[in-house]
């Protein structure tokens, strides 16, 4: 039996409103927003919230001057399809691309992600 459970992954950031768009945009889940607080959630299964910071600083990767605190990687079919639909949401490619078989990004917000292929 777990101690805990995980209801839900949360990332700090300026907008929460405006990450939670491009992840629920991303991923096709539905969007809830406040104030200070965002979300985005599937039908039923883990949700990821967005929490204001007002001093938020992004992380600078792959430098370790800001390290990134966390990342999320993200399964695509195709690559370049994906790729096209991100940056089309606000992602930005990053110029480091240490592999051939995922490919990293910066959210709005600067946080760095992957779209991997399987």
């Amino acid at each position: 039996m777990p101690i805990a459970r995980l209801p839900l992954i949360a990332i700090d950031c300026p907008d929460p409103g405006a990450l939670a768009r491009f992840y629920g945009a991303m991923l096709d889940w539905k969007i809830e927003e406040s104030a200070d607080r965002a979300s985005v959630c599937p039908e039923d299964g883990q949700c990821i919230a967005f929490h204001r910071l007002a001093d938020y600083t992004p992380p600078t990767w792959p430098t370790q001057e800001r390290p990134k605190q966390m990342h999320l990687d993200m399964l695509v079919d195709d690559l370049d399809a994906a790729e096209a639909a991100v940056i089309d949401l606000g992602a930005t490619k990053h110029p480091d691309q240490p592999g051939t078989s995922y490919r990293v990004f910066l959210d709005p917000a600067g946080h760095p992600f992957c779209l991997c292929l399987e």
